[in-house]
Formats: C-alpha cells, sequence, structure tokens
C-alpha cells in the first residue's frame, strides 16, 4: 500500500441510483476540487471478482470515507431496506479499530438525510457525528469540504467556492457530453470519472 495515496484517497459509501445520482454527482466532485482521491465499489468492472472481496480491498486503501444512511426506506418491490451502507460503514469502522497502525489512522464523514433519525435505526453510532444534508446537494459538497479542510494540511477554497466549481464542470459536462453523443444523464462511473479527470487537468493549466 502507497501511504501518500492512502492518506489521500477517500471511499465513498453510497447509493448508486438514478435518484441519489445528483448527491454522488457532487460528492465525487467535491472531493476532487479538494485535492483528494474519490474511489468507490463502482471502480471495477471486473466480473471475476468478488464484490465483497472488491469492497474489502477498496476501503483498506483508503484513510478516509464518506458514507450516506440517508436510504433506509423499504424497498417498494422487494418490501426490505437496503443494508449495503451500513455494512460498508461496519467494514470501514471494523478496518479502523481492528487494523493494523495504518488502518488506526482512518477517519469518517456520516450523513443521513435528517438529524438524529439514524437512531432509530442503528443506535450504536449514537454516540457519533453524524451530519444532515437534506438531500440537498449544496449542503453536502460544503460538508464534505468542510470536513476534508480539517484533514488537511493546506488551505481549501470556502464550500461555496467548490459549490460554484462544481456547477461550471456541470455545465463544461453537458457540453461535452453533446460533443461525444453521450447521455449526460445515463453516464456510467468510467465516463464520469474520465470527464471528471479531464476538467481537473483543464483547471490546473489555466
Amino acid at each position: 500500500m502507497e501511504l501518500a495515496h492512502y492518506g489521500r484517497s477517500v471511499f465513498i459509501n453510497c447509493p448508486f441510483d438514478a435518484q441519489y445520482a445528483p448527491l454522488f454527482r457532487a460528492c465525487l466532485f467535491a472531493v476532487h476540487d479538494c485535492g483528494f482521491v474519490a474511489r468507490t465499489a463502482l471502480e471495477s468492472a471486473d466480473s471475476s471478482e468478488v464484490r465483497i472481496q472488491k469492497i474489502y480491498a477498496t476501503i483498506g486503501g483508503c484513510r478516509l470515507g464518506i458514507h450516506d444512511l440517508s436510504r433506509t426506506q423499504v424497498d417498494i418491490a422487494s418490501g426490505l431496506p437496503r443494508f449495503n451502507m451500513p455494512l460498508e460503514l461496519g467494514i470501514f469502522l471494523g478496518s479502523k479499530f481492528l487494523g493494523d497502525e495504518v488502518q488506526r489512522q482512518k477517519a469518517c464523514l456520516v450523513f443521513d438525510e435528517v438529524p438524529y433519525r439514524y437512531q432509530m435505526y442503528m443506535s450504536d453510532v449514537a454516540g457519533q457525528d453524524i451530519v444532515s444534508h437534506g438531500n440537498d446537494a449544496r449542503l453536502l459538497v460544503i460538508a464534505v469540504r468542510d470536513w476534508l479542510a480539517s484533514l488537511s494540511d493546506g488551505h481549501l477554497p470556502s464550500g461555496s467556492a467548490i459549490w460554484d466549481n462544481y456547477l461550471t464542470f456541470q455545465s463544461e459536462l453537458l457540453r461535452e457530453c453533446g460533443g461525444l453523443r453521450q447521455d449526460p444523464d445515463k453516464l456510467t462511473y468510467a465516463d464520469l470519472k474520465r470527464h471528471l479527470d479531464a476538467y481537473q487537468r483543464d483547471k490546473l493549466e489555466t
């Protein structure tokens, strides 16, 4: 494990459905715009790998984690709630408290939709500071920036500046997708990362 890369890698644990997509994209952008590296379970599309093993490896390679527990509602089709996000938070916390000296450096930001709701479905984390984003992408971006600023060695732009950068990226993304004949609402994770990486490269060159 490369420690420098580990120290700036952020595991994003959140829903990957269409409803959550605006929040996911905003979170992904905020992490990168703050100079960190976002990683998710979506980054490997190799079907020969067992999914939980990929999650273990990705979490193990990240010092930081952003975990969104806001999707606890019962699924209409199955009649059951989704437990992937709490499971991955548990793996992250287990790595921190049971791992070696490097893993014990982990830190995380935990989101929920509304304040204190998590106490009703996961009371064991009641002693931790859970941040509410109210399903507002701007509030999420500001919270991510403020958290990363507390862990960064240097100065970061304010949350409002990161949000303005994100709006600029969104506009440029629409234009780029038009030229590439891509549907901006149906980009794969790999597509989105390529656009984000290109935006960051252009930003550094200007």
